[in-house]
């Protein structure tokens, strides 16, 4: 059987109008999804180009930090102030170069501007670099730093005007070249103080403390001080806007609103319980003991630090790091592992609260931690080749020449050069007899203006009166004094006097082959007798070292006697600057004279112990006498002392209790502040001490580049051998008023350079 079968099928048909709306849909997806991913491409074009911008103001920002000081340092140095020199201290110098260190025409550095060939050393073939900013004007600094509230030039001065909230309390400047000079270079001057505008935005009453007040301590993480914290410094600011996107908005069509900065370099006096800008050693002496009876508050500053053994601080700030012992504790906190761990200081602040204790200045981007520290030419005032070189225009006295500031930098930096009162070694008994024969004395008057008086000793011989004496007796007549308090005497005429020290009872005024104790000073005249109080001044020895003795407590009358200011200026009279007043004195030996302008006579830092012959041994140093210091209460602005000389200590020294000023807030007995400057010190004169207590702050003036560390703590007695930790009892604390600031003091600077966001203010 045969069977056949077939299937028919409908017939198929195209439906235009489908193909046509099903292509129409997919390509407005293709559109759609095509215009999406170019906008998202714009968007992360954009972001991306933000993020460029922000990282080159930041590489900017921080460039600005590390030259701002330099610059400021360098205008107040002599010769600074010269065509071809101030030009490149200008604001827009220090932005010009900071565009050039920070890279910023370039994202990818090609060698020019003498940066790094990077993009060669890529070696790829044909490389096309797409970012619409490269190439671009960033080398200008008008295209970005504008001064703020439309003020013409780079940077508005934070200087004889408010600029309104959130800026800081602005500074009053008393000389009007500075005050014209500080909108055109970083100007760090004495004249700039705190006046009127001051008064609410800082502590502390500004005509009681014009030169440093109390200041709120910036928000970052080293910690000098705790931040925002009152910490006492002098803040000099600087404003202006920052806008690196804006001059390439026409390719980039990338608007980015200006950020606006407040540049500021505050001034800051050593006020730490223990300063060094040096390697500094802590918890144990030399010989290996381990601190006993040692008590430190506050902070602890050093360049570089180690602390051993089993030791407490309350906090320790460093520039190069530091290296801590299983026993150390800081902030009471104790550290396994480096206090720099990562996540160990955000643990630490939100388990305490507290401010990290352990810092180093390398953690805050924006700012730059400077000790001031001249090393041993802080102790010295004649000795060229310690000084900068550059101000030598000035001689022996530095004063300086060409200078943009009205403050040069040896003035600011040496404490030598800051004393008011100098008491120099002129004169000796030959070249081969070291004895000294004559002193020189500079002092300020009422005026302001310095005098100078020589000073004899018993064996010289002046041809006029010193200031101060008085006339008591003539030739061949006896005169007795009736107090036990030694005096000084001079006998002879105008033309010729020898002199006596420390005299008392009865003395007969006439010539040595007449019963008296002179030496005849001119054959064949009619001679008297004269005095004064006792000068605080003379020759000793300290075992067999010959030295300068320095009496703090005879000062007050002495400089009455001979006509000084004892306080300061006379009301009325504009003070010279702030260290005008006698309460500070330099004593140096002036080898620059006749008779000791042998390098022989130059003190020698370590210092060597004097011996009178034979001179050539090279072991020829003086040495300074500390005593009758205990109540310095005349010293209503404190006293300090600055030698390049070793120093022997020979009495308590500022325990007496003296009248804090008004306003004073720090509870607690309130002593006159008091500083003392010397490459070395020891203790006692006539005997070698059982004891010493040291209170107040130790600090160090050792250079960054000495590889030995520095031992704050360790202390000598009068025959150079160590006191053991035992002899040592120490209360170390902060200064934390400026009314306990001291007239010569160590200085440190602190560059911030911080954002004034307006949702702030």
């Amino acid at each position: 059987m045969k069977t056949t079968s077939s299937t028919r099928r409908a017939a198929g048909f195209v439906s235009y109008m489908m193909v046509l709306v099903t292509s129409a849909i997919l390509t407005l997806l293709m559109v759609a999804a095509y215009r999406g991913a170019m906008s998202a491409h714009a968007v992360t074009s954009q972001v991306q180009l933000r993020v460029d911008y922000s990282e080159k103001e930041e590489a900017i920002l921080r460039s600005i930090v590390a030259l701002t000081p330099n610059r400021a340092i360098r205008a107040m140095q002599s010769g600074s102030d010269v065509t071809g020199i101030r030009e490149a201290l200008t604001w827009q110098s220090i932005f010009t170069e900071s565009l050039v260190l920070a890279n910023t025409g370039r994202s990818i550095p090609d060698g020019s501007n003498g940066t790094v060939n990077l993009l060669s050393s890529l070696n790829i073939p044909s490389l096309r670099i797409a970012n619409s900013g490269d190439n671009s004007g960033l080398t200008s600094p008008a295209k970005i730093f504008t001064a703020i509230s439309n003020e013409t030039g780079y940077i508005s001065a934070g200087i004889n005007r408010s600029l309104g909230s959130g800026y800081p309390p602005p500074l009053t400047g008393s000389d009007s070249t500075t005050n014209t000079r500080d909108a055109t270079y970083p100007i760090i001057s004495n004249s700039k103080i705190y006046g009127s505008l001051a008064a609410s935005g800082v502590g502390l009453s500004v005509t009681s403390y014009p030169n440093v007040n109390l200041v709120k301590y910036p928000q970052i993480n080293f910690g000098y001080a705790n931040p925002g914290d009152n910490f006492v410094a002098k803040r000099n600011w600087w404003a202006f806007s920052v806008d690196a996107a804006g001059n390439d908005s026409a390719k980039t069509y990338l608007a980015r609103s200006k950020r606006n900065f407040v540049l500021s370099i505050y001034e800051i006096p050593s006020q730490l319980a223990i300063s060094a800008s040096s390697f500094m050693s802590l918890g144990q002496y030399s010989s290996g003991s381990a601190w006993q009876n040692v008590t430190i508050s506050g902070g602890v500053f050093a360049g570089k630090a180690e602390v051993l053994g089993t030791t407490a601080i309350t906090a320790l700030a460093s520039r190069r790091g530091m290296a801590l012992s299983s026993g150390t504790t800081l902030g009471g906190q104790s550290f396994s592992n480096s206090p720099f761990t990562p996540g160990v200081r955000e643990a630490y602040q939100i388990t305490s609260g507290a401010f990290f204790p352990a810092s180093l200045a390398s953690e805050s981007g924006r700012s730059a931690f400077i000790p001031i520290s001249r090393g041993s030419a802080f102790f010295n005032r004649f000795d060229p080749v310690e000084n900068d070189p550059i101000e030598l225009s000035g001689a022996l006295n530095h004063v300086g020449s060409n200078v943009l500031s009205n403050t040069t930098w040896n003035n600011y930096s040496i404490g030598a050069q800051q004393c008011a009162m100098r008491l120099d070694l002129t004169g000796v008994t030959s070249n081969t007899n070291a004895t000294p024969t004559m002193l020189r004395f500079q002092y300020y008057l009422a005026s302001g203006s310095r005098s100078s008086m020589s000073m004899p000793l018993n064996s010289a011989v002046l041809t006029s009166l010193p200031a101060g004496y008085v006339k008591i007796c003539t030739e061949d007549q006896s005169y007795t004094f009736s107090s036990t308090v030694p005096v000084d005497i001079a006998y002879g005429a105008s033309g010729g006097f020898t002199f006596l020290q420390g005299v008392t009872g009865t003395i007969k005024f006439a010539n040595n082959y007449n019963g008296g104790p002179f030496a005849d000073p001119l054959v064949g005249v009619t001679k008297g007798g004269y005095w004064r109080p006792r000068s605080p001044f003379e020759i000793k020895t300290a075992g067999t070292q010959t030295c300068m003795a320095v009496y703090p407590e005879r000062m007050a009358s002495f400089l009455a006697t001979i006509g000084a200011a004892i306080v300061g200026p006379v009301a009325g009279v504009a003070p010279v600057a702030n260290y005008t007043y006698n309460n500070s004195l330099v004593v140096n030996v002036d080898y620059s004279v006749t008779g000791l302008n042998s390098t022989n006579w130059k003190p020698s830092i370590p210092c060597r112990m004097y011996q009178a012959s034979p001179i050539h041994a090279y072991d020829n140093d003086y040495g300074v006498i500390l005593k009758e210091c205990a109540n310095l209460s005349s010293f209503t602005k404190g006293f300090s002392l600055v030698t390049n000389l070793r120093l022997y200590i020979g009495d308590d020294f500022n325990t007496s209790v003296g009248t804090p000023p008004p306003g004073y807030i720090p509870g607690g007995t309130f002593y006159p502040p008091c500083s003392l400057f010397a490459p070395e010190k020891r203790y006692g004169v006539d005997v070698d001490p059982f004891a010493v207590v040291l209170a107040g702050q130790v600090g160090s003036l050792a250079s960054d580049t000495v590889s030995t560390a520095v031992r704050p703590l360790d202390s000598k007695n009068m025959s150079g051998n160590a006191l053991s930790s035992g002899q040592i009892t120490v209360n170390l604390k902060p200064i934390v008023h400026p009314a306990d600031l001291p007239p010569i003091t160590m200085m440190n600077w602190l560059a911030v350079l911080e954002e004034r966001r307006k949702e702030y203010y």
